[in-house]
C-alpha cells in the first residue's frame, strides 16, 4: 500500500484485517483481543500525553486495527454500524451539529 496518495474506506480497512489476521482473532477469541484492544488504547493514551506526531499516528492505526479485529470475531460490520448508529446526525439529539447538554453522553 502506498503512503499520502492512497486512501482506504472503513469497510475496506475491515476486509483487510479480516484477510490479514482473521484465523489467528477467531482462535484468541473475543476476550483475548478485546485485551489487546484495550492494550493499544493504553498506548495511544501515552502517546497523546507524551509521544511524537507519528507515535499518535501509529496508536491511532493499531486501535482502528484492533477494533476491526473484534468486530470480525463478533460478526459485526462495523460500516453497518456505524451508519445504524451515526448515519442521520447525533443520537441523543438526532442533529448533524449536536445540540444536546454537555452533561449528557451523546
Amino acid at each position: 500500500m502506498e503512503s499520502s496518495n492512497t486512501q482506504i474506506n472503513f469497510a475496506d480497512f475491515q476486509q483487510l484485517i479480516r484477510k490479514m489476521y482473521h484465523q489467528k482473532d477467531v482462535a484468541r477469541g473475543i476476550d483475548g483481543t478485546f485485551m489487546w484492544l484495550m492494550e493499544e488504547v493504553g498506548e495511544l493514551a501515552t502517546a497523546l500525553r507524551s509521544g511524537t506526531q507519528e507515535e499518535r499516528l501509529g496508536e491511532f492505526a493499531d486501535v482502528l486495527a484492533w477494533l476491526c479485529t473484534i468486530a470480525n470475531v463478533a460478526e459485526i460490520d462495523l460500516n453497518e454500524a456505524i451508519l445504524r448508529k451515526y448515519g442521520t446526525g447525533c443520537p441523543g439529539c438526532n442533529k448533524l451539529a449536536c445540540v444536546c447538554p454537555d452533561e449528557e453522553k451523546p
